[in-house]
């Protein structure tokens, strides 16, 4: 049985366990001391041995995001927007939560707050951190938590995937709105896109040394997913990055930064008049219509860089006008 005694005007909760330290804590109410002893207790029945909950009682949530965006984070392909979802964390109030203290009720109303102010994407990915961040704390650094407050709560339903799709006649609109755009590159660059379905990221990271003109072939060295993948160019694919190469005198087959691209695209789509169409709405559209070439589901994903089939339900929403020839 644990003692609960008044001592120096808070109230001391002991724990005593044969062949075992001690264990000693003071509260301010006698309530609370009784419960981290029943706690303590219920643990040390469990395990059958010493559990050392100090850390978790010292160790803030600050403390811990902040030894993890130092030791986790830069070892992560995404760790500049890791780093910008941390740092928000960071300052929010729960940050000055111990991690003992830290509740799935702290968890859920920090949840509901952000959902107020931000999409629900954004609040799934601070939450996946936040999880990752208490589960690395718990099973490598010595924080002992009976559980994952982050792991105990309801996630917000993603969002549904993006249906925009090029209607008659945008293509064209698109193109033409390129070419009379300042940036030299943003015709070649939206052809590329629709040929091959690659990310915008992949596109920019292209090199000349990347294209083999002779097997018709685009190698992307590192992708979303971490690995490497070849692309297949379609002629007119080839044709474009053909014209592109003639006089270039850069290493990179599109010398253009993410943000001169997103600067000229959004100028693009109002020349356009298709302010709700975005960048990556591109994506959406070549690998609909490679599905709709009749290209089967894992023949589309060794293009577009799929890891798990399910996933290409998000990008192909093929028309149902499309499908009616191959019905017959």
């Amino acid at each position: 049985m644990a003692t609960i005694r008044k001592l120096r005007g808070r109230w001391q909760a002991q724990v005593r366990r044969k062949g075992l330290k001690p264990r000693a804590k003071s509260f301010d109410t006698k309530a609370d001391a009784e419960k981290w002893a029943r706690n303590l207790e219920t643990e040390l029945d469990r395990g059958g041995g010493f559990i050392d909950t100090r850390l978790a009682e010292k160790m803030t949530l600050r403390e811990l995001l902040e030894r993890y965006l130092t030791e986790i984070t830069p070892h992560k392909r995404s760790a500049q927007t890791e780093t910008y979802r941390i740092r928000v964390l960071m300052k929010h109030e729960i940050a000055y939560r111990t991690l003992a203290m830290l509740s799935p009720t702290d968890i859920a109303l920090y949840r509901d707050e952000r959902l107020k102010v931000v999409a629900t994407s954004t609040i799934l990915k601070e939450l996946n951190t936040l999880a990752h961040a208490i589960d690395i704390g718990r099973k490598e650094w010595g924080v002992h938590l009976m559980q994952n407050p982050c792991r105990m709560i309801r996630r917000p339903s993603p969002p549904r995937g993006r249906e925009r799709r090029l209607e008659e006649g945008e293509e064209q609109k698109l193109l033409e709105a390129a070419d009379a755009a300042r940036n030299p590159y943003m015709r070649s660059l939206i052809i590329i896109a629709l040929e091959t379905a690659m990310r915008q990221g992949e596109i920019l990271s292209l090199e000349w040394q990347d294209i083999d003109f002779n097997r018709r072939i685009a190698h992307l060295d590192m992708t979303k997913n971490g690995e490497s993948r070849d692309i297949p160019l379609s002629q007119l694919a080839l044709r474009t990055l053909i014209e592109l190469q003639e006089g270039s005198i850069n290493q990179r087959v599109f010398p253009l930064t993410k943000s001169a691209v997103g600067q000229a695209w959004e100028h693009l789509r109002v020349r356009a008049d298709m302010i709700d169409f975005r960048f990556h709405d591109l994506r959406h559209e070549a690998i609909s219509r490679l599905l709709e070439k009749g290209l089967n589901v894992i023949e589309t994903a060794t293009i577009s860089g799929h890891k798990e089939l399910r996933m290409l339900q998000r990008y192909s929403h093929l028309r149902a006008v499309d499908l009616v020839d191959r019905l017959g």
